[in-house]
């Protein structure tokens, strides 16, 4: 695909959008969001995740996979089989695309429990992990893109919003939606590596780009993470599972990982911050992200915004009563909120937390 001359180099929209009562909503108002920065993306990827859209579902894990071919597809599913119980397999509903969507794949989804015979030696969310480590790295041509309960990631390679009228995003509703309108410059533009990016019910849409991706992918391949997806972005998700899930930390303390204060600013806490920073750092130097980046980060129960310690790359955040909005540019917020209550700029490295229910 030829980059048209007028596009500006605009490295990515994120755009995220939740609501803190868990009132679900449509999927247009994050269609809308992405889509009026355009210009930050060149038709080479866009994507949705959505918490809370599968109410009938919401006990079971929601597989959204993407297969080149019926061959792959059926040993994916043997594999399944064998490991879960599948109370419904079906092909993602779908729109004819326009001709910026760029040869959709087979796009399937399953809601499946896993068998609990196979699964009982291990943690149930760690059974789950192996199983998406296992088909993306094993099975030429097929990609488990989201694993979470109650949620589902819809990407593909065109721009945000003509991949999300593909989807037919607005006809779904959820708590939570997270935007992506990708401009790869280091890496691949195809259906698997578009944005968000997720293990179980975390997902992650990320702008920038990520030097220190040979250090953070050595380091998650000690926990038996694999990175298969051909974008840096890719290890932001496992990072966060691994903080978050595996090693318990809550979203302060994993933001101070993968955006740690630089060594010289730790001289200026107190000595018992400066010593508890310096062991997170040490301890966790696998961990910490170079390079610019934004990013939104959802799960079932919360959205995320960090940017990194030098703000290098563009976040903004808005609230108006029980909405909370997050955005590369201040018009992803004011095109679906004109005169929120507050709206603002985060610091280097400093989290934007939003909690259901509080």
């Amino acid at each position: 695909m030829k980059l048209r001359p007028e596009r500006s180099r605009g490295s990515c929209g994120i755009a995220g959008i939740m609501n803190k009562k868990k009132e679900r909503f449509s999927g247009e108002k994050i269609l809308n969001s992405i889509s009026v920065m355009q210009d930050r993306s060149n038709g080479l990827g866009g994507g949705f995740s959505a918490y809370g859209i599968y109410p009938d579902y919401q006990d079971q894990y929601a597989f959204h996979i993407i297969y080149e071919n019926e061959k792959n597809k059926r040993i994916v599913e043997n594999h399944l089989s064998k490991d879960y119980n599948i109370a419904k397999g079906e092909a993602i509903p779908t729109r004819e695309p326009k001709k910026s969507v760029s040869s959709p794949p087979i796009l399937w989804r399953y809601f499946l429990d896993p068998v609990k015979s196979n699964s009982s030696e291990k943690n149930e969310e760690d059974f789950i992990v192996e199983t998406v480590m296992e088909i993306n790295r094993n099975v030429d041509g097929a990609f488990i893109v989201s694993s979470g309960k109650n949620m589902g990631i819809f990407k593909g390679v065109g721009f945000p919003k003509d991949i999300g009228r593909f989807y037919q995003i607005d006809k779904y509703e959820g708590h939570i939606w997270i935007a992506h309108g990708r401009f790869p410059t280091n890496t691949t533009g195809w259906w698997g590596g578009a944005h968000p990016l997720g293990i179980l019910d975390w997902s992650i849409a990320h702008n920038g780009e990520i030097s220190s991706y040979g250090t953070n992918r050595r380091f998650l391949l000690n926990y038996g993470y694999h990175c298969t997806l051909s974008t840096d972005s890719e290890i932001i998700a496992y990072l966060f599972d691994l903080l978050g899930r595996k090693h318990g930390l809550d979203i302060h303390t994993i933001s101070n990982v993968l955006a740690s204060p630089f060594w010289n600013d730790l001289k200026r806490l107190n000595s018992k911050a400066r010593r508890l920073n310096k062991a997170i750092r040490i301890t966790y130097s696998g961990a910490l992200l170079n390079g610019p980046f934004s990013l939104i980060v959802g799960q079932q129960d919360r959205m995320v915004g960090l940017g990194d310690r030098l703000k290098l790359r563009p976040l903004v955040a808005g609230e108006d009563g029980d909405m909370l909005y997050m955005s590369s540019e201040e018009s992803g917020i004011r095109e679906v909120c004109p005169k929120p209550d507050s709206i603002w700029s985060p610091k280097a490295g400093n989290p934007v937390i939003g909690y259901v229910g509080e």
